[in-house]
């Protein structure tokens, strides 16, 4: 009995044990659902907001305001932004709004969740007439394609992906109406020890 008290009183043997028993959990836990909530979605866009961005280096654009919608039907979501566009060589700007939608990717390096393939769905300025907007409209598509389609939807602090001592990694994103649902996985390698 005494050898055994002695064997488990063994620093280096407590934690092997304690591995064993890590990845033993691990491998109990399996993949799991994270569902994200539209309203705690739009409480992380709305701390990214305003953006300011110069597009073909003659226009000032902000976006602000930005409306996050989920639509769960075709697993794609949309934003809606308030838009103040400023030629940089003219005294005036315009007001407006500007509606995209893409598709969700993620980035498992750095545990983000972002828009990817975006589509203009509206660009609409208050008075300017329709030849002019219809002229801006490669400004939205400019936008679209180089500020607004890395927008990161959500991204995971390390300790939103640490479940009873394991370590888990973002794989896919999925929607339902009102949320989004992250699929994780127990990380393969040194995932206890992170």
């Amino acid at each position: 009995m005494t050898k055994l008290k002695r064997c488990f009183s063994s620093p280096l043997l407590l934690v092997l044990v304690l591995a064993g028993l890590l990845t033993a959990c691990a491998a109990l836990i399996g993949p799991r659902d994270v569902e994200l909530r539209q309203d705690k979605l739009q409480q992380g866009l709305d701390r990214k907001f305003p953006m300011h961005h110069r597009v073909l280096g003659i226009f000032e654009v902000e976006l602000s305001r930005p409306q996050l919608a989920i639509l769960a039907e075709n697993n794609r979501v949309a934003l809606t932004f308030d838009m103040n566009v400023t030629p940089l060589l003219a005294r005036q700007s315009w007001r407006g709004t500007m509606a995209v939608s893409g598709r969700l990717n993620v980035d498992t390096l750095r545990n983000t969740i972002y828009i990817a393939d975006t589509h203009v769905d509206q660009f609409a300025l208050d008075n300017m007439d329709p030849g002019k907007q219809a002229q801006l409209a490669s400004v939205a598509n400019l936008l679209s394609d180089t500020l607004v389609r890395n927008v990161a939807v959500h991204t995971f602090k390390p300790e939103e992906l640490r479940y009873a001592g394991v370590q888990f990694e973002l794989t896919a994103i999925d929607t339902r109406p009102g949320a989004l649902v992250a699929r994780l996985r127990p990380a393969e390698s040194g995932g206890a020890g992170r």
